[in-house]
């Protein structure tokens, strides 16, 4: 039986960047870097760059990572600041912005839980939603 997300591993073009984005501007942990990769983490999560030939999906798949309602004002100005490019304006419940790593692969930083969602979703459904 599958417990979660084991790590989550992402394509770059080359190490630099992607590793000064991660580590630097979005504040993940190293724990390793090699010529082709780095194993990084933020929170629980084990985070892997791996250099390759990126090639970031066209479409509305992204990774969203957890930031608190507290942090989430101070964390936006910094990045809009530094002049990380954005790729969607958030309309959903929960604050979130939608930025692109050096690759252009698609981020979230957002503000709320499954559950915070699922409640939204009460007042405010999707056309053909069903809750289990």
């Amino acid at each position: 039986m599958i417990n979660g997300i084991n790590h989550i591993t992402l394509a770059v073009n080359n190490l630099d960047k992607p590793f000064e984005f991660y580590v630097k501007v979005l504040g993940f942990k190293p724990h390793a870097k090699w010529n082709k990769g780095a194993y990084l983490s933020v929170g629980e999560l084990w985070f892997c760059l791996s250099v390759d030939h990126a090639q970031p999906s066209k479409d509305y798949t992204h990774i969203a990572f957890d930031v608190s309602e507290q942090d989430f004002p101070v964390l936006k100005d910094r990045l809009i600041a530094m002049g990380v490019r954005q790729w969607k304006v958030n309309t959903s419940e929960g604050s979130s912005l939608y930025i692109l790593d050096p690759d252009g692969h698609k981020l979230e930083i957002h503000v709320g839980s499954l559950q915070s969602r699922l409640d939204a979703l009460k007042n405010n459904p999707y056309p053909g939603l069903e809750l289990y």
